[in-house]
């Protein structure tokens, strides 16, 4: 596909997603976008019944999401797949934080999760105006596999008791695990075998029909067979009455400063809805070759949580589940959610009368076949084989989910990223380098002891820029290495920065001390294969007069050979 145009009215239309993608728009794509979003609408509804509940919301508010949510994004996001509408994980985070802030008043809470939705929406535009899209770089995808199969363990122990006809209870993980196994004997078993048969039709029918509506087939099946063998009346749990009608359009109902901890929570919804959508919207860019902006993305989701709250919902995202449903049914561009959303509108101005018997147990398998992709436990295990670091930072992440809830384990997993950053940068490899034999090339006498070494010189290569979380830590290494080695027979010491491509004051700070204990036992210090900016920050910090002139050509074999006391 070629680069579109940009339009005459300027850049700013240009910046105006719709503008791209309607500019390109052919005839032939408007039917797979109508087919798209019907089918996308098919799957969202038990979804977002199903989410709702989680979120301890009247399940339309989940409906409410997904329709109005996906509007607001298709008239800001960059993505031509990407799906909106509430999420597991986000949706745990409103019932773990807000039941605290409400304190019992289930209209304050009602209200409360709508102002999350608002002020998700400014959130984005702040991160947006300054530009802090880079900042979820921070959060390696270790710590995501963590968080993730934290969330999912989480979310999937809030849905047992429903699957199992009791009562439930806890505020974490281990606390509704043990509320759950004290009211074990108490399962109503019409109840269980309700779920475990949707469970097991959702889970058949994804294999047989991939990216078909299974679950609303089983939801449907569900309300047709609770309706028919009379379960209601047999004490199964129903949804209950969903009022009819489109959602009335309206503002907040609270003020920022009328609910304490309302930033700390939209915070962590913004931070969990741009990871997941970012990271699904990248995948459907890529297969379809056009270009995503991440940045433009924090917009598309500010437009999409602003359209949700409106209409008094809660928080949504993109997720790639739904993503990949409005991709197989041949989405071309965000137009189909807004037909998506038509056919949403549609549902509820005339068939919520369909959903009152629908078994709670049944929307309790949608949401336990759901979560099962979170849980990659095979990334897990290939972590603990391949980089101890990597799986000690997914195991904190998933232990702070577990123990203190999603919105609490999102950012301590936050705080674990930026953590591993800093310890794999604070300690670099410093490669002490030997001639490898019969050329004048050299390499890590660590990782190739079969390397020559110098007689006399030393000569190392910090493999990471010098910068003050980790010039100390070179300083010490190399220090270390010279006291094992014979300072009376050592004439040289060269440091190659070829892998050190950024310094800071501190970095030229430690050469000055370097060359500081050298001088003292009559021991050189040369630098070669230094960056531009390095070179000139070691020529105005004064390095350069003490260790000899930087420049571009100088390597260990022309250093080795200008040494006047070269045997």
């Amino acid at each position: 596909m070629g680069l579109p145009r940009r339009p005459k009215a300027g850049i700013w239309l240009w910046r105006f997603p719709p503008s791209r993608w309607l500019a390109e728009y052919q005839p032939s794509w408007l039917l797979s976008d109508i087919v798209a979003g019907v089918t996308l609408a098919a799957y969202g509804i038990p979804v977002s019944l199903a989410y709702a509940g989680l979120a301890g919301l009247p399940p339309q508010v989940g409906v409410y999401g997904y329709m109005l949510g996906g509007l607001g994004y298709a008239l800001l996001g960059s993505s031509r797949q990407l799906a909106i509408g509430p999420t597991s994980a986000i949706s745990l985070m409103i019932a773990g934080t807000v039941g605290a802030m409400a304190d019992g008043d289930a209209q304050r809470y009602f209200q409360i999760a709508s102002l999350a939705g608002f002020t998700v929406a400014a959130l984005c535009v702040i991160a947006w105006l300054f530009r802090l899209s880079t900042l979820v770089k921070l959060i390696s995808d270790s710590v995501l596999v963590g968080f993730k199969a934290g969330a999912g363990l989480t979310i999937a122990m809030t849905q047992l008791p429903s699957l199992f006809g009791v009562a439930g209870g806890g505020h974490n993980f281990f606390d509704r695990a043990w509320a759950f196994s004290a009211q074990i004997g108490q399962v109503q078993y019409i109840v269980l075998l309700v779920g475990i048969i949707a469970v097991g039709l959702i889970v058949l029918g994804e294999r047989l029909a991939p990216g078909k509506p299974v679950a609303l087939g089983v939801v449907a099946l569900a309300i047709v067979a609770a309706t028919i063998l009379g379960l209601p009346a047999l004490g199964v749990p129903t949804t209950g009455e969903v009022p009819a009608g489109l959602p009335t359009l309206g503002g907040p109902a609270l003020r920022l400063r009328d609910v304490e901890g309302i930033v700390p929570l939209a915070a962590g919804c913004l931070l969990l809805a741009y990871i997941e959508s970012v990271s699904a919207a990248r995948t459907f860019a890529a297969k379809h070759g056009y270009a995503l902006d991440p940045r433009q993305e924090l917009l598309g989701l500010g437009a999409a949580n602003l359209a949700a709250a409106m209409g008094h919902g809660y928080p949504v995202a993109g997720g790639l589940s739904q993503s990949a449903v409005n991709d197989k049914a041949g989405a071309r561009t965000p137009l189909a959610l807004v037909f998506a959303s038509i056919a949403l509108a549609l549902c509820l101005l005339f068939l919520t009368g369909l959903l009152e018997n629908l078994p709670k147990a049944v929307l309790a398998a949608v949401v336990l076949t759901a979560v099962y992709g979170l849980l990659d436990f095979p990334a897990l295990l290939r972590m603990w084989r391949l980089s101890r670091l990597d799986f000690y930072a997914a195991a904190i992440a998933l232990g702070a989910v577990l123990l203190l809830g999603i919105l609490q384990g999102i950012l301590l997993a936050a705080l674990a990223s930026i953590l591993l950053l800093l310890a794999r940068v604070s300690r670099p490899h410093v490669a002490f380098l030997g001639r490898i034999p019969g050329t004048n090339n050299f390499s890590d006498l660590a990782r190739h002891p079969e390397n020559e070494p110098l007689p006399g010189v030393i000569v190392f290569r910090p493999e990471a820029s010098l910068i003050y979380v980790n010039a100390d830590a070179v300083m010490e290494t190399v220090l270390t290495r010279l006291w094992q080695a014979d300072l009376h027979a050592l004439r040289l010491i060269v440091c190659d920065l070829s892998a050190s491509p950024y310094m800071d004051l501190a970095g030229a700070q430690m050469l000055h001390r370097l060359h500081g204990e050298l001088v003292g036992h009559k021991i050189g210090l040369r630098i070669i294969g230094a960056h531009g900016a390095v070179r000139e920050l070691l020529r105005a910090d004064g390095v350069e007069s003490k260790v000899g002139r930087l420049d571009r050509t100088t390597t260990i074999e022309t250093v080795l050979r200008a040494d006047p006391q070269r045997p």
